[in-house]
Order: C-alpha cells, then sequence, then structure tokens
C-alpha cells in the first residue's frame, strides 16, 4: 500500500484549511448544544477529531463532483460548500432547511453542492455513491463522487458489492475510509479479520493509500493526487484516513468503553491544534487564528439564531418528494 506523499507548505491552503476545520467544529459544538438543550430533536453523530479529512478530501473536488457520506456527516457537508445556516435549520427541522426540515441531522442531503446524503444505515452510501457513479460513466461526464465512510462499515455487505461493482466497471469513485477506530462503541479490530480496509480494497484490485488522517495537509495532497487518477480514467481510488473521534458515538453517548487518558492523549493528536502549530511555526500569528475561531463560532451562533427564528414546515410539505401511484381505489374501478 502507497504512503501519501508530503509536499513543501502552502501556507494559504493550509490557513483555508484550518478556517474549514473550525467552522465544522463550531458547527457541531453549537448542534450538540441544541441537543441537550432539547431544541435539536433525535440522535446527533458528531466528527469532533476527524475535522481534516472532511476538509483535505473536499479541497480537491469541484463544486460539480458529487459526495455520499455517512450518519456523521456534518463535516463533509459544509466542506462541499453548503450553507451552515440552512443546515442548522435542517437539524432544527425547520422549513429553510436544506431537506425542508424532513432530513434532520442523520439525512442531511444538499443536491445543489453535489452533496447526495448523509445516511443512517451503515455502509448504505457506499452503494449510493457507486450507483451515482456509474451513472456519470454511462453519461460520459467529468464528474467523480467521493464516498465517506468508517471502519465499521467494512464488515457489512455494501463494503464488498460497492467495491467490487466499482472495479468491476472502473467507476470514478474515491472510497474514503475515516478509520477511528470504533464501530458504534466496539473497537473495530475486535470484529475485523484480516488486513483491514486497504488490505480489503486491495483484494478486489483497488489500490489503496494511507494517510495520517489527523494531518490536513497530507489528507490534501493524497486526496488531490488520488482525485487526479479517478477524473483522469484510473477507476476508483481508496484512501485509507486513520483518525479518532473525540466524542462518543452519539451527542448521549458519554463512551465510558474507553479511558479518560486514552481520549486525553488523543485530544493532543487533534487536527485543529496541529494545524495551529504549523501554522505558528509558517510564520502566522496566535491572535490571527484566534480570530478565525471566533468568526467561525459567530458565525455558526448566528446559524442557530436564525433557526430558531424559521418557520415550521408546512403540513404539505409531508408529501411531497412521496412517490404518489393513484388511489389503490381507484385503480380497482
Amino acid at each position: 500500500m502507497a504512503e501519501a506523499p508530503r509536499a513543501n507548505l502552502d501556507a494559504e491552503r493550509l490557513l483555508a484549511h484550518y478556517r474549514m476545520m473550525n467552522r465544522i467544529r463550531a458547527f457541531e459544538e453549537a448542534a450538540e448544544a441544541a441537543q441537550k438543550s432539547g431544541e435539536v430533536k433525535g440522535a446527533i453523530h458528531l466528527s469532533i477529531g476527524q475535522e481534516a479529512i472532511a476538509s483535505g478530501v473536499c479541497a480537491n473536488l469541484r463544486r460539480s463532483d458529487l459526495i455520499a457520506s455517512n450518519h456523521r456527516g456534518h463535516g463533509h457537508t459544509l466542506a462541499k460548500g453548503a450553507s451552515p445556516a440552512a443546515m442548522m435549520a435542517e437539524l432544527f427541522g425547520r422549513a429553510t432547511g436544506t431537506c425542508h426540515g424532513k432530513g434532520g441531522s442523520m439525512h442531511i442531503a444538499d443536491f445543489d453542492i453535489g452533496m447526495l446524503g448523509a445516511n443512517g444505515v451503515v455502509g448504505a452510501g457506499i452503494l449510493i455513491a457507486v450507483g451515482a457513479a456509474q451513472g456519470l460513466k454511462l453519461r460520459r461526464e467529468d464528474r467523480i463522487v467521493a464516498c465517506f465512510f468508517g471502519d465499521g462499515a467494512i464488515n457489512r455487505g455494501p463494503f464488498l458489492e460497492g467495491l467490487n461493482w466499482a472495479k468491476i466497471y472502473e467507476l470514478p469513485v474515491l472510497f474514503v475510509c475515516e478509520d477511528n477506530g470504533f464501530a458504534a462503541m466496539t473497537r473495530t479490530a475486535s470484529l475485523s479479520a484480516g488486513g483491514g480496509p486497504d488490505a480489503r480494497a486491495q483484494s478486489l484490485g483497488i489500490p489503496a493509500t494511507l494517510v495520517d488522517g489527523n494531518d490536513v495537509a497530507a489528507v490534501d495532497e493524497a486526496a488531490r493526487e488520488l482525485a487526479q487518477r479517478v477524473r483522469g480514467g484510473g477507476g476508483p481510488q481508496f484512501l485509507l484516513a486513520r483518525t479518532y473521534r473525540l466524542r462518543g458515538h452519539t451527542v448521549t453517548d458519554a463512551a465510558g468503553y474507553r479511558s479518560a487518558e486514552e481520549v486525553a492523549a488523543k485530544q493532543r493528536d487533534e487536527p485543529i491544534g496541529r494545524c495551529a502549530e504549523t501554522l505558528l511555526v509558517a510564520g502566522r500569528s496566535e491572535a490571527e487564528l484566534a480570530l478565525i475561531a471566533a468568526e467561525a463560532r459567530r458565525e455558526m451562533a448566528d446559524a442557530v439564531a436564525a433557526a430558531r427564528e424559521a418557520p415550521w414546515p408546512s403540513r404539505a410539505l409531508a408529501w411531497a418528494d412521496v412517490q404518489d401511484v393513484g388511489s389503490p381505489q381507484e385503480a380497482r374501478r
């Protein structure tokens, strides 16, 4: 398996990643607070600690490219270009949300920016991504699909089926495995036989690249190379990004299955702090970085305020996006 190469530092690009990662974290911290206060209903799965993967991969996608996500998809959606105000309204169940309040956190989608949807079914986004990639190839469109999933998904049927289909037809899809070490509340290593996600991809003939998922510059460079391969007709590619989620499986999960010492050690390796250290060495000031973080928190506070004031969906919207084949009684006459 190839190791991701490293290039000379691009301080401006790294600063853009720092800004995006702060926006992702600020959004999720605001969403977490809203869920705990009862304003947001239903489960919320946070990607705090994993922001470098969303930012690093999506920075190498065009607006016209597509992504498929999982239930931990806020960061992917934001990094692809979605409005945080519309996303927050979606979590609040309001009519101004990206899905008019019908999707919520686990099914957030935004077709305007190519985000095909988060998914509450583990691994289901893989088949959605592969189907979309098949359509792009049949239509000979110059677009690719990036598919995000966790290491827990590799033990689900859609992983094998999707990767096999993608390789057989050499589809334009970049598979991105966010390996955070856990499948819900169980360590993935205790459930996964063999060499892991990359070994399974390689067994199907799909090239795999390993990257430090907490190093946004490394993710960026690796994703750039792989996206170019996919776009150039090189078939599906696989990026294994090793990371760690700093929160529990859901907002309500206290994560008692891991020690405080383990989390504290991982906290010292989280992507935003690492990015900040590199930027300081590159000559950026602590004041500038603090301002970026403050701006992100202010942006998301505004998104929450707007969501609180947004209207609820009308009852008529309940029938929107639902297939209507007509009245069965009428059909029998």
